[in-house]
């Protein structure tokens, strides 16, 4: 055990996570989706993890920055025929979100069939026991600046990105 680091990060995803540069992303995903199809395409690592979304979601942002340059750090797969629908497990991870890494952060979406292709672009795939449908998400991973603090571009550069 360490302090301050949450029990259920193994020391593999806490290597993966560490080793993920800005810009760099994390797939999590449900107990249905093909993670280890999708982990050998993309020729990444598959940590399985005895705990749902959620839960090694809180894990994962309670030691990684999103990322403050892109409109949508977190992104959701999308339900099959309802785009704009939020399910229960699309829900319960926004509200850990922002509980854990703030109220200013969006979570953005990706159509199902697109997602499984972004998946193998991940630095990794974290495949739980979530029983949810379509509980699947990918975190981009940000900048820690010197102060320690997550960097977020100020009001110019935010327009300037086109990120309002």
């Amino acid at each position: 055990m360490l302090i301050g680091i949450d029990p259920h990060l193994s020391g593999d995803l806490l290597a993966i996570l560490r080793d993920m540069g800005h810009g760099d992303r994390i797939c999590l995903a449900d107990r249905n989706f093909p993670g280890p199809a999708m982990a050998d395409a993309g020729k990444i690592p598959l940590l399985r993890t005895d705990l749902d979304a959620v839960a090694i979601g809180r894990a994962i942002l309670s030691v990684l920055p999103l990322d403050g340059f892109v409109r949508h750090p977190v992104m959701r797969m999308e339900i099959s025929g309802a785009a704009e629908e939020m399910n229960a497990g699309h829900q319960g991870f926004l509200a850990m979100m922002h509980e854990v890494a703030g109220r200013h952060w969006t979570m953005g979406s990706i159509e199902r069939f697109a997602f499984y292709p972004e998946s193998t672009k991940c630095r990794a795939i974290v495949w739980t026991l979530d029983d949810r449908p379509y509980a699947n998400f990918i975190l981009t991973k940000g900048v820690i600046a010197a102060d320690g603090t997550v960097a977020v571009p100020g009001p110019a550069e935010r327009r300037s990105l086109g990120l309002d």
